[in-house]
Formats: C-alpha cells, structure tokens, sequence
C-alpha cells in the first residue's frame, strides 16, 4: 500500500543533508561509487553484517543503455548468492525507512542472472516470491516502520538457483511523509486502517504535466514518472507554474511533494463551455474540496481502496456539483500496496474477496497493478494557475559545489604555492595581485569600506597607493559559491572587453584566497537606488537607459563570443552603475556557455537567485539563454516599480512582484505598476513598450520569450517613444490592448549601432603601469 506525499529531508539531500539512518551500498563493487551527487559504499561490510555461506561478485562490462531514470553505474556490479544469506543493518533511528532493491541481470562467468529465482524478505515481510526478472532494470521501493534496533534483508535462492542484487539503499523517511493510517472508500462506514504495523510497496509514483522527475531532482531520491502513459483523456491541459507554489504554515511541506511536482498539473480543459462538465480520468468521486480556498496551497489526500479483480485501479476527477471550482487538476499520485495479514507484499500471497461482496464504483485511470489492498495518495492540489492569485514563493534547490578540491593545489603543488605561483597560471586571466597589495588597499579589509555583500562574500572600495579606486570581491569561507565559482567569474571577465561589462583587473588566490578586483562603479548597484537606501530617485528615461544598457551587456554575452555565455544570475543586484549612471552587468562566477549549436540547451544544476529564476529551468534543469531574457524581465519590473521582487512586509496579494504587476497589466491599468515617485514623468507610448518587452520576457516557456537582441531594440524604442508627442487616442488603444501587442523584430541595423559598445575598452594599457609599480 502506499502514501502520496514526497521528498525528503526538510533540507535537501542535494544540500548536504543526510538521513540518521543512510546505507547506499554498491552492491559486488569493490570500490566505492558515486551515482549523482550521492556515494554508494563499496560492498565490503563495515558498517552492516553480511551473513552468508557462499557469495560472488560479479561484474560486467555491458556499455549497452541500462536505464534513463537511475545511475547506469548501479548496474554494473552484483552480489550473487548460492544460498540463504542475511544483511543486517543497526539502525539508529525508529521509525518509517525506505528499502530500494536496484536489480539487473547480466552474464558472468557460470552465472545468467536472468535465470536466478528467489525470494526476498524485510523483517518478516515477504517482499517478493519466487522472483525472476529476465531483462532490464527493476528497481522495487518499499517502505517500513521499524520498532527493533536492526533491519534485516533477506535472499533466500529457489533449489537448485541463486539470487542476486545490484545495489541497495536502507535510508530514514521525515516523519510527515507517511501517515499513520487512512479511510477505506470501499466500505460505507470508510473503516479506518492503521499503518503502523503494515509494511508499503510502491506501485505506482506519477507526476502529472506529461513531465518525468528523476530521482536527482528529488530530496529523497524518488522517480516520478509522466502521466502520459496512464492518462485516458486526449483534452487536457498541462500545466508548469512551479512559481505559483506556496507551502503555507502548517500545511504541506517539501517533504510531501517538491515544487516539481506541485508545479506542474493535468487539468481539464478550460473552455468555459467544457469546463462544467469535463472530468479528468482520475478523480475520486466524492472528495469534497469545497474548504479549499486558497489558490497556490499544496494539498493532499489519503485514501484505501481495493483494485478490480482483474488488478487494475482507475482514479477520477470530478468537478463538484456545487460548482465553486468549474474545472479540476492533479498534481501527483502515489499508489502503495498495503501488506496483508500473512506478512506478504508479494502478489503470490494475494487474499481475494469474493466478487459478490465488493462493489467497485469508483474508477478511471488504470494502472496494472499485483492484486491485493492499495492506499491511492493523491496530491490533488488546488495549485495557483493564475498568477494574480495569492502569495506565491518561488523555490530553488542550490547545491552546494564538489568540485573544489579539483582546482586546489595538491601536496606537490603547495611549495610553489606558499612561494607565490598562482593557483590560476593562464597568462589570458589577468594580474596576479600580492595580498600584502590588497590588504593595504582595503585598510586590512576594514569593515568601514564595505560596499557590498553577496553569496560569494563581501565587496570593499580599495585604494591603492597612486589614488587609483578598486572594486575588491573577496570569498569568504563559509560561501556556498566555491573556488569552482571563483575561477568561472575570473575566466569569464578576461574574454570580455564591452562597455557594458564590468571590467576585471586582477585577482589574488595567494594562502587560499579567494579574491577578485575590478574596476570600481562609483554609484553601486541599481538594487540600492530602487529601495533601501538614501540614494537620490532614478528618473523613468534613467531607468530606461540602466535597462536598455543592460541588455546591451546581455546580448553581448548571448551573441559576441563563439559560444553563447549564460550569465544565470541576472538581478538587479548585479548590475552596477558607474559616475554617469551608465550601465555594467557584474558577476559572472555563476555563467555558464551555452549548447552547441547542435543542441537546444544545457542540462545543469540549478542555480541563480531567489525571485529571478526561470521556472522552466528550475523545473526541467534546462539551461538556454532565454533563463537570461526571464530573470531581465523580472529586473524590469523591479526597475519600473522601485519595488523588491519578494516582499513579506507588504499584503499577501503584493508580496511576489510579478504576479502583482501581471495582475494590473491584465486590467490594463498600466500605472499602478510605476514607482509613484516618478509617476507622470512619462509617456503612456513608452511605458506601454516598456511593460509590453517585460510581460513578453516573463512567458513560462522560453521559446515563448524574445532574444536579448529584440529586447534591446523595443527597450531603444520606447526611448524613442518619450521624444515623441503620440495622440491621446492613440495612447488610450495602447492601453487597452497592450496585451495583445506583438513585439518588433531587431533589424540589422541595431546590430550595426551596438557594435559602438566594443570600442576602446580593453583594460590591459590602462592598468599596466598603475600595476607595476604598486608591486614593486
């Protein structure tokens, strides 16, 4: 049987959190093996017992694919056993467990283990009978509350057979994601049954929004597969708002189900003269959701039910009769097998009812399942579709980098280190300063001359001795932005020689420093001249000209160089102004270049900054230049309204920018989203552009999205636009219907005008001699 609710840790595994009780074993490897961001322990009992009489390690060198779901490495090992063998685990914490059992046969030596048979056993629940598996991959999930200081597993061979297991994991589940019972739907009285003594097997685990989650992008390590495979209906509507997501106190929590999940839905169509009537082919008949009012709040539903005869169960969504909600969506569903009374959750040990006593209503989606008692979970959420409902809060997974030790001198490495040879030796990266420089420059890093505060550590204003004024970003050891980012930001500010890019001077990695200089921006960040400071108040054309720089900076960055760089950390932080106001995108230690040309995107981690992120990045972990184009039309909006992007101290219905703006564009009451102190400073033609460019950056899918080349081109007209007098008639059909405007393609001849921007910026001349002498 099974319960819905997903995710692991409160904190993310991917994060560095582990479970009390986390056994990743590797099974028949002889070394250890890292599968994703997780260590599987070479098969060499330590820290468990191994109980057997005779065991084998195999392996194979099979290169043919193995799963697109978990870690091939997995597979490539196994331990074979001739006969009745025990693992015994000591377990620290009581309480719910995951068992994964991870099998695949292959050929080795005498062994064809596609031919062994045998059973298998947790404690005195039999997980599988007589168990053969033929070919591919087989994972099996169970879950168990344990009460005794051990687990024990099991293989016990058929005669005359052996058994075999590729790789195991025993680990700790939070204790809210399985509940201690449920409600029977198939009886009229709904009978409560108690979980606590049961054991769970995992049958079925779907996200709906015809996406996979894989086990990576699950804190604990769950596959939710798409919904395409079991959805009986061809007229719905997929759904991916992970930013309309909102756990609320006391509710759901990550640990239930993650934003993947929540985010993205089946829902019925939503033509208004369908939507009445439209079902979904899964929905229990009957669940009253009529308490659930808040739009964005995840939400979850336990029940028991019993699957045909045949083996099959259906799920169906319904709207209600009261007609409050005209439509329906789901989430995610989890289908668990409920152990029964002989300890079994084996199909082979199934207890059937009598056919005349059961009365099966309730049906749709059908999924081919072993007879027997099932728990159907279902997520059934009624998730903020609409942006300008509730307070949302958009989550991002950060993981911390394990790539440092790579870039770090080893023992060999330290005498020249420690004697001044530079950790980063290209010749192409820039100069090389003496901390001794630095650290006067700084006034020993005096907190008096801090200017800036980042996730990479803290930026002070430096002087050095001929009056020449630095920027000076230096690392701090407890940042989650390692050496790893550290040598990007230096890498990628020496290829870059633009107007509208910060500039790098040098760097310092001497006794592990982590330290890099460039050019000082007299008036800071546009952040500080939005909100939160004293600064005086940016004029609209000021902020047009900051905006319309930027993306100068951006598209350079997306089309200058041979490959695209991805900035992935576009914020109104990291843009920085210099004595005229002008422009400069800064901080690069999160960019990364871009796919081939061959290629759509890059699959990588997910990182940026919380309120910028792309959600079709976060959730599908696709990186294109158009994540870029998103976070810049949220900085548009930040920059139009002098508002922060999250804001809790304002009403729930304000708190996320975004959403609060769309809402007063949809209305088409464009000035409501103006900072009122510059309210009537400008044209209602230009504004309209302005919103217009920023509404289309913001699509939820990226294909959606303009380049940064036609963002610049419509931002440089709007500019146009306030040096014009426009017809009040024209700018009252602007207003109305600027939600159907269509944006203006870039022509050659703005690619011929920006190329101004490249002209006399090279700091190598400048910097030279200044450099020289201070390090004399």
């Amino acid at each position: 049987m099974k319960v819905l609710f997903i995710l692991s840790l409160w904190i993310h595994l991917a994060l560095g959190s582990v479970p009390e009780d986390n056994y990743l074993i590797d099974c028949g490897s002889r070394t250890n093996n890292t599968a994703g961001s997780r260590n599987f322990s070479a098969d060499n009992p330590h820290s468990y017992i191994l109980s057997t009489s005779q065991t084998v390690l195999a392996d194979t060198n099979s290169t043919s694919p193995l799963s697109s779901s978990y870690d091939p490495s997995l597979f490539l090992t196994a331990r074979i056993f001739n006969s009745f063998s025990q693992y015994k685990f000591p377990i620290r914490e009581k309480g719910w467990h995951f068992v994964r059992l991870y099998f695949f046969p292959f050929v080795f030596e005498n062994y064809n283990l596609s031919r062994a048979e045998f059973s298998v056993s947790v404690q005195n629940v039999t997980l599988l009978r007589n168990f053969r598996i033929e070919s591919g991959v087989t994972v099996k999930e169970y879950s168990f509350n344990v009460s005794s200081n051990q687990i024990v597993l099991t293989f016990s061979p058929n005669s005359g057979s052996f058994a075999f297991i590729n790789a195991l994991e025993i680990t700790s589940i939070p204790s809210e994601v399985i509940p201690a019972g449920a409600n029977s739907i198939d009886t009229p009285a709904r009978v409560y049954l108690d979980f606590h003594n049961r054991a769970l097997e995992t049958v079925a685990r779907v996200n709906m929004g015809n996406m996979t989650v894989l086990p990576q992008n699950d804190s604990l390590w769950r596959l939710w597969v798409s919904d395409d495979a079991s959805r009986k209906q061809d007229k719905v509507k997929f759904v991916n708002e992970p930013e309309a997501v909102s756990y609320k106190p006391g509710g759901p929590t990550e640990n239930i189900a993650p934003v993947s999940v929540y985010g993205t839905a089946t829902t019925a169509d939503p033509e208004p003269e369908l939507s009445y009537n439209a079902n979904l082919t899964w929905l229990f008949q009957g669940l009253n959701l009529g308490s659930l009012t808040t739009l964005g709040a995840p939400y979850f539903f336990d029940v028991v039910a019993s699957p045909t005869d045949q083996g099959d169960m259906a799920v169906r969504l319904a709207p209600s009769d009261a007609g409050q909600y005209p439509t329906v969506i789901l989430n995610g569903l989890e289908i668990m097998k409920l152990s029964n009374s002989k300890e079994s959750l084996d199909a082979s040990d199934a207890e059937f009812r009598s056919s005349g006593k059961r009365s099966r209503k309730k049906t749709v989606i059908i999924i081919g399942l072993a007879s027997g008692i099932f728990l159907v979970a279902a997520v059934l959420v009624a998730l903020a579709l609409l942006l300008i409902c509730g307070k949302r809060r958009k989550l991002t997974v950060v993981r911390h980098s394990n790539e440092e030790d790579q870039f770090r001198p080893n023992r060999a490495e330290e005498k020249d280190h420690e004697a001044g040879f530079a950790m980063i030796s290209s010749s192409k990266i820039g100069y090389r300063f003496p901390f001794g420089v630095i650290e006067e420059a700084t006034d020993k890093f005096s907190e008096s001359l801090v200017i800036g505060v980042g996730g990479f550590g803290k930026v002070y204003k430096g002087v050095l001795r001929d009056g020449t004024t630095l920027a000076v970003k230096r690392g701090s050891g407890k940042s989650n932005q390692g050496l790893q980012e550290f040598r990007t930001e230096i890498e990628m500010l020496s290829q870059f020689r633009h107007r509208h890019l910060v500039s790098l001077i040098g760097y310092c990695d001497e006794l592990d420093e982590m330290i890099i200089i460039y050019e000082f921006m007299e008036n800071g960040t546009v952040k500080n001249h939005l909100y939160g400071s004293d600064f005086p108040v940016l004029s609209y054309r000021q902020r047009l000209e900051i905006c319309i720089g930027s993306a100068k900076g951006l598209h350079y960055l997306h089309t200058g160089t041979a490959k695209a760089i991805i900035h992935r950390d576009v914020k109104s932080a990291n843009i920085l102004l210099d004595e005229n106001f002008m422009a400069k995108v800064a901080d690069f230690g999160l960019s990364k270049t871009g796919p081939d040309l061959n290629e759509t995107h890059v699959s990588t981690a997910i990182k940026g900054s919380f309120g910028y992120l792309d959600p079709e990045y976060l959730i599908r972990q696709q990186l294109t230049e158009k994540s870029d184009v998103y976070s810049f039309g949220v900085v548009m909006l930040e920059v139009l309204s002098g508002r922060p992007v999250i804001d809790p101290s304002r009403p729930r219905e304000e708190v996320n920018l975004v959403e609060w703006a769309k809402k007063w564009q949809m209305k088409g009451k464009l000035h409501e989203i103006v900072d009122p102190r510059i309210a009537g400073q400008m044209k209602d033609e230009s504004l309209i552009k302005f919103v217009e460019i920023a509404a289309k950056c913001l699509a939820g899918s990226g294909a959606d999205r303009p380049s940064m080349g036609d963002v610049l081109w419509n931002l440089e007209f709007a500019l146009q636009l306030e040096g014009k007098d426009v017809k009040p008639s024209q700018s009252e059909g602007f207003l109305s219907g600027i939600n159907r405007s269509e944006i203006s393609v870039s022509t050659p001849e703005f690619s011929m005008r920006s190329m101004g921007d490249l002209a006399g910026v090279s700091m190598s001349k400048v910097f030279a001699r200044m450099v020289k002498e201070e390090m004399r």
